[in-house]
């Protein structure tokens, strides 16, 4: 398996990016965002999302992104499974001051949004990320090296079976602008291992 950037489609295409076979920027606009009505109540879905189509049940997908210029709360990018407006993950690092981030994910089921986050200390300018599928169930993952990898989230996609869209993203839902870079992308069979612990309940 091969992740081959000539394959990548927009949803929306931001002003400023570049593609390249081993790298990707992408150069934020002002107030794009990806949101579902939770808590804030409103609707936010024109962040720029770069996508490849897959059939394929069972992969894992790597990234590392350098987000070195982000400096505007709420500046971020990361790894995203896009599949409308209504049913989305991403996971990613928010900027939020100059003494702490957010590292975290969202899922979007049905228009509804959620967001699980823990506070990581500003300086970290840079982290990587793995993205694994099996079948409408997905694993994020992070890292600090590309190496050692810590699970951030299991979560279920209710209408992630078959046919889904996957790959990177970056936005700024504030008045700000940044550069995220991505590097080092590769597509592998899956190494989110099936669960060998206690066996699921039998039908009642």
């Amino acid at each position: 398996m091969g992740f081959d950037t000539t394959k990548l489609v927009w949803t929306r295409a931001p002003r400023s990016y570049d593609i390249q076979p081993d790298w990707i920027t992408i150069t934020t606009d002002p107030h794009t965002d990806l949101w579902q009505r939770t808590y804030y109540g409103f609707r936010n879905d024109n962040a720029p999302v770069l996508l490849m189509q897959t059939e394929e049940e069972f992969f894992s997908f790597v990234v590392k992104t350098d987000f070195s210029s982000s400096h505007q709360r709420f500046d971020q990018c990361g790894v995203v499974v896009y599949l409308d407006s209504d049913n989305w993950l991403k996971g990613s690092i928010e900027y939020e001051n100059e003494e702490y981030q957010r590292l975290g994910s969202v899922v979007t089921n049905h228009g509804y949004s959620d967001w699980a986050t823990t506070d990581i200390a500003a300086c970290v300018k840079s982290m990587w990320y793995r993205l694994s599928r099996r079948r409408s169930d997905y694993c994020l993952e992070c890292s600090a090296d590309g190496v050692t990898f810590r699970q951030m989230r299991i979560c279920h996609l209710h209408e992630g079976s078959g046919t889904i869209r996957f790959g990177i993203y970056a936005c700024s839902p504030e008045e700000s602008s940044f550069e995220a870079i991505f590097t080092d992308m590769a597509l592998t069979q899956c190494l989110w291992q099936a669960h060998d612990g206690q066996a699921p309940d039998e039908d009642l």
